[in-house]
């Protein structure tokens, strides 16, 4: 389907922008524009949309941007942005209840609120709760699924359906349907538990979690967070660094000189194609030097160039 042939919608509350630059919603801040762009004013409302979203155009969703590059030729169909300052987070009997428009690291001060031992790693999560179960995001020892006692789905069908951890089939940095296929629909909520402790050694710890990511993050440049997976016993920032990748330079993209699983955008001035390109040339040089195929844990979607429709 072609982006004229998206339609119209009715009744919906939140902002629908057409032909929309996703620069600005990518914390690598590069990436063309999206068909159809979608910020929904609550859940109800993302349903809305989706029941009247064509069941053959293509459904993409964005939370804070991060763990995806976005090619300069954009993303054909629609891109739905959860993330929503005033997602609701809560506690009910015993479970803390996050809606994914949440950022992550406010779970990881309302369980530290409230005594919870296990969730301060979400304090070093770069994304929103829906992203931390799309991707079992993870960091200090850390794994989302962990502490899932059960999450809401959005189906094409515009319907919800709760699901509970046995409904899927959870790795690292990876959640499909238990039987093995692709997890299917929008992860809209989850209801956490996490163990009881003591809120002073909580904070404490989220406290020790940000000033060490501080110290060996380069948050200050545009970034996506970790690039690639870690291989089984290694980590890939020691091997890119052992390959002499640190600095390495492609366009306006760089590998971080702080950490070298990072690529970074100073300036703003790198294309999607800088990024993706030196994501190959690190993946080659450290199979060409270690025999190790360093896997991307970041998304990269859309078109490396935009198509020309007849008629525009």
């Amino acid at each position: 389907m072609t982006r004229r042939g998206l339609g119209a919608f009715v009744g919906l509350r939140g902002v629908l922008v057409r032909d929309a630059p996703l620069a600005r919603y990518t914390s690598w801040r590069a990436g063309g524009p999206a068909d159809l762009l979608f910020r929904p004013a609550d859940r109800n409302d993302l349903a809305a949309f989706v029941r009247q979203l064509p069941a053959d155009v293509a459904l993409h969703v964005l939370g804070l941007g991060s763990n995806t590059l976005v090619r300069d030729g954009g993303v054909r169909g629609a891109v739905v942005v959860m993330h929503d300052p005033g997602a609701a987070l809560a506690v009910a009997d015993g479970l803390i209840y996050a809606e994914a428009g949440a950022a992550s690291p406010k779970v990881a001060r309302l369980a530290a609120r409230l005594g919870c031992e296990g969730a301060a790693f979400l304090a070093g999560v770069p994304g929103t709760v829906g992203g931390a179960l799309a991707m079992n995001a993870g960091c200090y020892g850390g794994e989302t699924w962990n502490h899932v006692a059960r999450v809401e789905v959005l189906g094409r069908d515009g319907r919800f359906a709760v699901r509970t951890p046995a409904d899927y089939a959870i790795g690292y940095r990876s959640v499909r349907r238990a039987d093995g296929s692709p997890s299917d629909g929008i992860f809209t909520a989850a209801w956490f538990a996490f163990a009881a402790g003591d809120a002073t050694k909580a904070r404490a710890r989220i406290k020790e979690l940000l000033a060490k990511r501080i110290a060996s993050q380069p948050l200050s440049l545009p970034n996506a967070g970790s690039v690639f997976r870690n291989p089984e016993g290694d980590h890939a920032a020691r091997l890119i660094e052992a390959a002499g990748l640190k600095g390495h330079a492609i366009g306006g993209a760089r590998v971080s000189e702080m950490h070298a699983n990072f690529i970074v955008n100073p300036g703003g001035r790198a294309r999607a194609s800088d990024i993706e390109a030196l994501i190959g040339h690190v993946r080659l040089t450290v199979k060409a030097r270690f025999g190790i195929d360093l896997e991307p844990e970041v998304r990269i979607v859309g078109d490396a160039a935009r198509p020309v429709e007849a008629g525009r």
